[in-house]
């Protein structure tokens, strides 16, 4: 490519850059749906090797889908609804324990004990707020519909959503292969083996984090809500999902998870008699996680370092919304890899080879 091609190449970047903030705010369903597709081609292709049609391949793994998310929804609204209530009804027990309690014993360590009034530490307007709404809590699905109804737009956005993500994710996940195809037919063809490398590898990384740790995130939530609902912790569900969400960064839905259900045990009990069993709970998923998970659902490819992962998804949200968490992961991935080809093409160039051999002058 001259330095002509390269000049022109850049406003087409930019202007494609500004197209696609333009049309951010409609493009969130086709983003969810091409997820969609990503993530169910793999099941296709299998069916498709094993002699089935793609169009019946792609209609079962299509019903799967829907049948596991209806399923997802049907049993965790509620009872995260009920874990949701529970926790705000029992805010006012925990901050009154907070004020009889931890505060008196954390003013006599500071020496605050003997100060003005005015320098201690008040809970009591906030347990009384509590105390006086958290009742409203209850109806947070009554409450969400009855916000959505209120704007008639808003529901005419949630229904269009509602409609085509599933039509667009089954076109996706039936032409998957045909527009892999066409994108890599249009790729000049001298560079062609690089990209379709560069390509492969981009897949194999956003493939290990996007499908293995999703399911390594799955089989923690269930893990930790298990163990801590068979150690008697009353808000399990609700600690074992914030626990799995959060996983996706290793070692912080362990942390995450440990703090908050140490706060719910002692909401709940107002002692440490639940520390142990929920210690080793944690445990027990750390093991089987670092030791069966990890290893057995996303491997050693992933490639992204959790730093990049927070950082990516927090530049995506704060440039482009919802839209901009969606396709942060897959950018950064592609990012990793081109800055890997670029750092592997600089070590074995001349230019480096050079600098060495310099240094090594120098030293001698």
């Amino acid at each position: 490519m001259s330095e002509s091609q390269k000049w022109m190449l850049l406003p087409i970047v930019l202007l494609i850059g500004w197209i696609f903030y333009l049309l951010s705010p409609i493009l969130m369903p086709f983003l969810v749906a091409a997820f969609l597709g990503y993530l169910g081609d793999p099941l296709v292709d299998k069916l498709e090797a094993r002699k089935l049609s793609r169009a019946l391949s792609v209609t079962i793994v299509f019903i799967f889908f829907t049948v596991l998310l209806l399923a997802i929804l049907i049993l965790l609204i509620p009872l995260l609804e009920n874990q949701i209530i529970a926790l705000v009804s029992k805010l006012p027990g925990f901050i009154e324990y907070l004020q009889t309690h931890v505060v008196p014993k954390l003013l006599n360590v500071t020496g605050l004990a003997n100060q003005n009034a005015e320098h201690g530490i008040d809970l009591t307007t906030l347990k009384k707020a509590i105390g006086e709404n958290w009742n409203s809590i209850g109806g947070i699905a009554g409450y969400l519909v009855n916000s959505i109804s209120t704007s008639g737009l808003l529901i005419i956005a949630w229904i269009s959503n509602a409609v085509l993500i599933p039509v667009i994710a089954f076109y996706f996940m039936r032409d998957w292969d045909i527009l892999v195809e066409k994108i890599a037919h249009l790729v000049p063809r001298h560079i062609e083996p690089l990209v379709s490398r560069l390509a492969r590898e981009s897949d194999e990384v956003l493939a290990a984090f996007m499908r293995g740790q999703l399911l390594v995130m799955a089989c923690l939530a269930i893990i930790y809500s298990l163990g801590l609902w068979i150690a008697g912790l009353e808000l399990a569900l609700l600690v074992g999902m914030l626990a799995g969400l959060v996983s996706f960064v290793p070692y912080l839905g362990f942390i995450v998870g440990i703090l908050a259900a140490v706060i719910a045990a002692f909401m709940q009990l107002h002692d440490a008699s639940l520390l142990l069993p929920i210690a080793i709970v944690f445990g027990i998923g750390q093991i089987i996680e670092s030791m069966i998970l990890t290893p057995l659902l996303v491997g050693d490819r992933i490639g992204l370092h959790p730093v990049a992962v927070i950082f990516a998804i927090l530049v995506g949200g704060q440039l482009f919304g919802f839209v901009g968490v969606l396709i942060a992961l897959p950018l950064s991935a592609v990012v990793m890899v081109l800055l890997r080809y670029i750092y592997q093409t600089y070590v074995s160039s001349g230019l480096y080879e050079t600098q060495c051999e310099v240094k090594e002058e120098i030293k001698d």
